[in-house]
């Protein structure tokens, strides 16, 4: 297989710009310390589905109604655990049924 010079040249810089994305966004999680505090830490979808039994399109329900606070960066959605705390304890008896 041939691949030309323009060709591999244009790859490269769209993986070379994907690269330099995904490294901002783990600077961005890294750098979490000094934003929040010591005790909050961020989870993801999977994260918060597999800690409280529910279902993927449940956790997009939570925060479609605006009962679950989110953080968005870029694709990929983040939730505080002090924010999941508050949120547990206000709707934790939907649980108990």
């Amino acid at each position: 297989m041939f691949v030309n010079d323009n060709h591999f040249i244009e790859w490269m810089e769209k993986l070379s710009k994907k690269l330099n994305e995904i490294g901002q966004d783990l600077k961005s999680l890294i750098n979490t310390n000094e934003v929040f505090d010591k005790e909050d830490k961020l989870l993801d979808n999977q994260d918060l589905c597999l800690m409280l039994h529910i279902s993927s399109r449940t956790l997009q329900r939570y925060r479609s109604d605006g009962i679950l606070l989110f953080l968005k960066r870029g694709q990929k959605i983040y939730y505080k655990t002090a924010d999941v705390r508050a949120f547990v304890y206000k709707n934790g008896d939907h649980w108990d049924k």
